[in-house]
Formats: structure tokens, sequence, C-alpha cells
């Protein structure tokens, strides 16, 4: 089992930057690959970064390629999502996820149904 606990959300200007952070509990997120997927009102899930279980190899939604970085912590049992240059649309509830990952640690999933664990999600609103 695996329990996530995402943080560093709230409200920040158009052009600004957040940090979120995921802190995960159980013995197993060495054995997980991770990703943000994040929910907007009235819009469906949607995948927003991945990393891979060794942390070598990582994914971006177009949306945020550029503007975000995602990273781990292994000895944190942490994952990070800096956001710079937030825009109105980044509104949403961002939600970190954890995809257990028994083989080479190189993939990252980006499809939401491939995710084990999901975290409460955390709020992100940006103003104009």
């Amino acid at each position: 089992q695996v329990q996530l606990v995402e943080s560093g959300g709230g409200l920040v200007q158009a052009g600004g930057s957040l940090r979120l952070s995921c802190a995960a509990s159980g013995r197993t997120f060495s054995s997980a690959a991770m990703g943000w997927l994040r929910r907007a009102p009235g819009k469906e899930r949607e995948f927003v970064a991945a990393i891979s279980r060794s942390g070598g190899n990582t994914y971006y939604a177009d949306s945020v390629k550029g503007r975000g970085t995602i990273s781990r912590d292994n000895a944190k049992n942490t994952v990070y999502l800096q956001m710079n240059s937030l825009k109105p649309e980044d509104t949403a509830v961002y939600y970190c996820a954890a995809k257990r990952d028994y083989g080479l640690g190189t993939k990252t999933f980006r499809l939401y149904f491939e995710y084990d664990y999901w975290g409460q999600g955390t709020q992100v609103t940006v103003s104009s």
C-alpha cells in the first residue's frame, strides 16, 4: 500500500509559480512510477506529468511542457511538481498518483487508469 498526501497548492497570480509536493508513506514508493494529473471544474481528469521509478525518465503534457518540472526524491519518499508561468487555465485540483512498477523502472505512465494509488488532491487557483 502507498498513501499519498499532496501539498503546496494555493492561489497565485498568472505568471507566478508553485511547487507541489506529494509525500508517500509505505514501503513501495521506490517501486513506483509517479505522476501528476489534474481536474479542472467541469472537465475530465487530465494528465500533467510523469516520472519513472528510477527518476531517469519524465514525460509532460503539451499544456505544461516547458513550464512544469517533475522530480522525485526517493530518500524522502516525495515527488514534486514545479509549475512556472502559471495560467488561469492551470486552475484545477492536482492529484498525485503512484503506479507499481517492478520492471526496469524506466517507464512513465500517462493514463489515469494505469495508476494504482491516488492522493486526495490539492487545489491550485490561478487568477488573471
